[in-house]
């Protein structure tokens, strides 16, 4: 492997005008403009690293100067001294004595540390010559051990119980990875059931949905629960009873209401509520779990890190696990979290969408079922068909699965053409926007 030196780091606030359509609605987020801290490694070899911090619109800039300040501890840096102990490099971003104020491991930091820790890894994939599933496939058990942090959660899951863990699984990767060549990796669509789509717009995507092979779909809830009931009717009848329907309240409710609402939604027998109350409040989660069951619980997306992961597991609050590509600190974080949930028999159900979500957390799930959960029972990758023209390498789907990524990398790379046009607040398409409102 070469061992290029980062010589430069340039940051961009992405902006796409999502909320013009509704597209990304739900009844917290209720007009999105979904949006990237994008950054970009230079080395002196000519190869790039690419990673971002999703957001929605509003204090992208935040992230962007938090990206900058955090640019100091990779520019001038041989990659080898990153990768080597990608744990240490970590503890760099998020353990800074004088800055870790401002977190800890949370916030408009862990994003920017998640942004930059990935755009790492997705360096180091390239300079492999692997996509990112690949390069982690790859690694020996113990290698992926010393990738992952158990400060905090060896109370839940130790290095020998992990390096155990993996060891088993090891059976029949060969045969996992054939199936996914094969058939590709289950997901599930979003794209039918936004907060602000019309009932016959929610028909005519399901129909073209199901003309397409899906067999899962999620629903945006947490509105009038006469319409909530409606449209979730509607939906049902549209997929037909052994199709799977999953919810979204997107942290809509108090726990009371969530358990009095989950309840009355389940007569169109939802697969699980996902964030039915406030993502820090694991108790209540817990609560909700026990009264609304069988319907299960997910949430994930807005955990904050890995101890707050733990703590979901332990207290028995959640059925399905939901990570994030961009939301815990990178990649070593992650695999925290897929260990945990293993340990701890969750399935994982990645969260994706926005601006990269689907491109990077396939690989997640993908390495997930290889060396990992060992499993495709009760588990399927969000996916979200936006904004996926804008990268060099698109996620691909196929009769509702993803197909394994090709080209070496995190599939994190964002068109040049893209970068010009949609950088905020100078952009072409946002100039455009600024004229069509004044006139």
């Amino acid at each position: 492997m070469s061992d290029p030196k980062i010589t430069n780091v340039r940051v961009l606030d992405l902006r796409f005008p999502t909320s013009r359509h509704q597209i990304g609605s739900d009844a917290v987020n209720t007009d999105p403009d979904y949006s990237a801290a994008y950054c970009i490694l230079e080395t002196n070899e000519g190869v790039e690293g690419y990673g971002l911090a999703f957001t929605l619109g509003h204090g992208t800039e935040l992230c962007v100067l938090a990206l900058e300040y955090l640019a100091r501890f990779v520019r001038g840096r041989n990659l080898s001294s990153l990768t080597d102990d990608t744990v240490a490099f970590s503890r760099q971003l998020t353990e800074d004595s004088q800055f870790r104020w401002l977190g800890p491991e949370k916030g408009v930091i862990h994003l920017a540390a998640a942004a930059l820790i990935n755009a790492v890894w997705d360096l180091y994939a390239r300079t492999e010559g692997k996509p990112l599933w690949k390069l982690l496939a790859d690694f020996e058990p113990e290698q992926i051990v010393r990738s992952i942090d158990f400060k905090y959660i060896d109370d839940a899951i130790t290095p020998g119980e992990a390096l155990d863990l993996l060891r088993t699984r090891a059976a029949s990767q060969a045969g996992r990875l054939k199936k996914l060549e094969q058939h590709g990796y289950p997901a599930y669509t979003t794209s039918v059931g936004w907060f602000g789509f019309s009932d016959d717009k929610i028909r005519r995507l399901c129909r073209e949905s199901l003309s397409q092979g899906w067999t899962h779909f999620k629903l945006k809830v947490g509105g009038n629960p006469a319409d909530d009931l409606r449209r979730a009717r509607l939906v049902r009848a549209e997929i037909g009873p052994h199709n799977k329907l999953m919810m979204d309240a997107n942290q809509k409710w108090g726990v009371t209401e969530a358990i009095q609402r989950t309840r009355e939604l389940a007569e169109v027998d939802p697969w699980w509520m996902e964030e039915p109350t406030s993502p820090d409040d694991i108790l209540g989660h817990a609560r909700i779990r026990r009264e609304v069951s069988p319907v299960r619980i997910a949430t994930g997306e807005h955990c904050h890190n890995r101890v707050m992961f733990k703590q979901f597991m332990q207290a028995g609050a959640i059925d399905v696990c939901q990570i994030d590509s961009c939301r815990v600190a990178g990649v070593n974080e992650n695999l925290a979290v897929l260990l945990m949930a293993a340990k701890f028999n969750i399935p994982v159900c990645p969260h994706a969408g926005g601006v990269g979500l689907c491109e990077c957390v396939q690989h997640l799930a993908i390495f997930d079922y290889l060396r990992v959960s060992a499993s495709l029972e009760n588990r399927v990758t969000e996916f979200v068909d936006h904004l996926h023209e804008h990268f060099a390498d698109p996620a691909r789907i196929i009769n509702g699965h993803y197909l394994l990524p090709e080209k070496p990398g995190y599939s994190t790379e964002i068109l040049p053409e893209t970068l010009l046009a949609y950088q905020y607040p100078d952009g072409p398409v946002w100039n455009d926007q600024r004229i069509s409102v004044v006139t």
